[in-house]
């Protein structure tokens, strides 16, 4: 079961959970109108019954729920994780899948990562195994950070820039990610581990947007500049994007912290290259077009 069937990883996971030939339940609150992969399943991460019920019948579990455009997302997600936990450990469930954030315990982390860490550690608090896979900044069309990152390029040719676009990453594209998510649940060695998963390429925030100008053939220059407050910076987004403003001041708070792949031991598990940036941007654009109907 898939719970976030509907949202940017989980309709791309109930599918190739289906091609790779898993029955697949989708959890969403509106099953009704759930047209993806697999088969909608009523769930409420705010109902512990709900959860329970969607739970029958049920080997596995992905979990890929956040409340990032809330202001009190961290309460909010701590008490569904816990939720969720017990649901899984009541109704004896031999696995659950949680796709969190990388970034280094030692750092001071943001809101936004400490509250993926916590969701993590809440998630593996009873019996059920948990494997959890931390990535950075994922590329493809619908993801948040992504779509501030080619709003920005495409909007504003020239402009002023906070200093976290200097702040190192790990991109990774969106494909990768789900085929790592597939994959450990197929391999019996990757129960109750954590994993850092990332793609080739380490870059700043700025590099990734002067690839994604050349990539599109545009002219872009970048100012970076100590005066732009976090704060400032999501009002500043919500102008030139239409990211909404809680949830990019979230993800700009977490954009001061370096999140890269500190232990590639999954590469272990799960043998193949995944692919650079710039070919994560293209398919990124491509999908955008088809999704729009235009050329690319």
């Amino acid at each position: 079961m898939v719970a976030g069937a509907s949202g940017f990883i989980g309709r791309r996971l109930c599918a190739a959970l289906a091609t790779a030939g898993h029955g697949v339940f989708a959890m969403t609150r509106n099953p009704q109108n759930y047209d993806g992969a697999g088969s909608p399943v009523y769930g409420d991460v705010s109902d512990q019954d709900s959860l329970r019920t969607a739970m029958k019948n049920v080997d596995a579990t992905y979990y890929l729920v956040h409340s990032l455009d809330e202001r009190d997302f961290v309460e909010r997600d701590a008490e569904a994780a816990k939720r969720f936990a017990n649901a899984a450990n009541e109704t004896g469930l031999e696995r659950i899948v949680y796709l969190g954030g990388l970034g280094d315990d030692t750092d001071n982390l943001s809101p936004h990562l400490r509250s993926r860490r916590e969701v993590e550690h809440l998630l593996a608090s009873t019996d059920v195994p948990v494997t959890a896979l931390r990535a950075g900044i994922i590329v493809g069309h619908g993801g948040i950070s992504w779509e501030i990152t080619r709003q920005l390029v495409e909007h504003l040719p020239a402009m002023v820039t906070p200093l976290w676009v200097r702040t190192r990453t790990q991109p990774i594209a969106v494909a990768d990610v789900v085929r790592y998510l597939v994959r450990v649940l197929e391999s019996p060695e990757a129960r109750g581990r954590t994993f850092d998963i990332g793609g080739p390429d380490v870059m700043s925030y700025l590099d990734m947007m002067r690839r994604v100008a050349i990539i599109e053939g545009r002219q872009f220059l970048a100012l970076p500049v100590p005066l732009l407050s976090p704060q400032l910076s999501s009002y500043w987004l919500a102008l030139v994007t239409n990211v909404d403003v809680q949830a990019g001041r979230t993800l700009i708070d977490s954009m001061t912290n370096e999140v890269l792949v500190r232990d590639d031991s999954i590469r272990q598990l799960v043998d193949f290259a995944p692919m650079g940036y710039d070919d994560a941007v293209l398919e990124a654009l491509k999908e955008r077009a088809k999704d729009k109907g235009t050329a690319w």
